[in-house]
């Protein structure tokens, strides 16, 4: 395949990098050590068209194709430090416009696509329950039908953007005897009667990007809510977990790119004994796997965008991508904390702040475990 770009986008690569280094990089520090969200950075990105993403022209979108969209979210994650922040782009992006886009009927695509992308609007994509985590059809949350609405009643948790979320995308169980066929999806208000939210909740990495529960309480939801068919539920779900998986840690590649620079710049600089300890070779084999991990997760990365463009299914593809880059984001972080020794630990640094983000990403959007898992089955095992 080829993946070489065009002069054009070559061009808005670096338009977007300068943006990011320029605008998205203030008070990252204070805002990953408290925990808040930078109401500020996103509204800078729907103005300079970041939401735009996929989204058709007649919404108020961009329009782009997905390989250059990816390539946009791995230049926002080299120019943005804030990892938490470029993880919560892509999870708008992929998790919250996409279903829309693809299972919303033509008046919630006029009412919710132009709001998310000018940034007047943040949506939260709520499926994950206390006892239905990777297992995420063991639902408990449902949605009885009467009349003209439904009645909600449930808990969601571990849900990115609940605190802060102008609605919900909820999925709940609407037909207990059709297993995992009678689950539906709904756009739910945040102010919706009987909707509650817990508190933001601390997390070891990714701390910009909000996260807590949502509880719904006979909340009543008309039936013109519900997103998709009666029973579509899992459909939708699992068609936006191709997609998410594929691109949600875009922005860790770019990432890893910041993260390469670094530590060729430090290992050339830095001397101990006399000479660069990028000439020793534990500290040049550290560099040389880092580089070898990034050029191999943009790889599968864009192999899952070609693919999605062509309108062609990428579910092995998905799964392979969100595995490796998680795996390598991780592996990558902790060798940069080795190659800058002392300063690599200290916060102030935030060269260990990678680290730390970069464990959700083997958690969140399935576990590298059930992708080896999903990844499996699909080889037929």
């Amino acid at each position: 395949m080829d993946f070489a770009w065009t002069p054009e986008q070559q061009e808005l690569r670096k338009r977007i990098i300068r943006f990011a280094e320029k605008e998205l990089t203030h008070s990252v520090y204070q805002h990953d050590r408290d925990g808040t969200f930078p109401y500020d950075s996103w509204q800078k990105c729907a103005d300079f068209g970041i939401l735009g993403g996929n989204v058709p022209e007649a919404y108020g979108g961009s329009g782009r194709d997905i390989l250059t969209n990816v390539m946009i979210m791995e230049a926002i994650g080299y120019g943005c430090r804030d990892n938490g922040f470029t993880l919560a782009l892509n999870a708008q992006l992929w998790a919250v416009q996409h279903p829309i886009l693809e299972f919303a009927s033509e008046e919630q695509k006029q009412a919710f696509l132009p709001e998310l992308v000018a940034g007047r609007l943040i949506g939260a994509f709520a499926i994950t329950e206390p006892n239905a985590g990777s297992d995420a059809f063991s639902m408990e949350t449902s949605a009885v039908r009467e009349g003209d609405a439904y009645l909600l009643n449930g808990r969601k948790h571990y849900i990115g953007f609940s605190p802060i979320a102008d609605f919900f995308i909820v999925f709940a169980r609407t037909d207990p005897k059709a297993g995992a066929w009678g689950i539906s999806a709904f756009l739910v208000d945040a102010k919706t009667e009987g909707l509650t939210r817990g508190a933001n909740s601390e997390k070891m990495g990714t701390r910009t990007m909000p996260m807590g529960e949502v509880m719904f309480k006979d909340c009543r939801i008309p039936v013109s809510s519900r997103l998709g068919g009666e029973g579509v539920g899992m459909s939708l779900f699992n068609d936006t977990m191709d997609w998410e998986r594929s691109f949600i840690l875009a922005g860790h590649v770019g990432a890893m790119a910041k993260q390469l620079d670094i530590c060729i710049d430090y290992a050339k600089t830095r001397k101990q004994f006399g000479k660069a300890i990028g000439s020793y070779q534990s500290v040049s084999n550290r560099i040389a796997d880092m580089r070898v991990r990034l050029e191999t997760s943009r790889l599968l990365m864009y192999q899952a965008a070609s693919l999605k463009d062509k309108g062609e299914k990428a579910a092995l593809e998905a799964r392979m991508a969100n595995l490796h880059i998680a795996e390598s984001f991780l592996a990558s972080s902790l060798d940069a904390i080795r190659i800058h020794g002392g300063k690599g630990y200290l916060s102030e640094f935030e060269i260990e702040r990678d680290l730390r983000d970069s464990v959700g990403g083997v958690i969140y959007s399935g576990t590298s475990d059930i992708q080896r898992n999903l990844i499996s089955r699909i080889l037929g095992l």
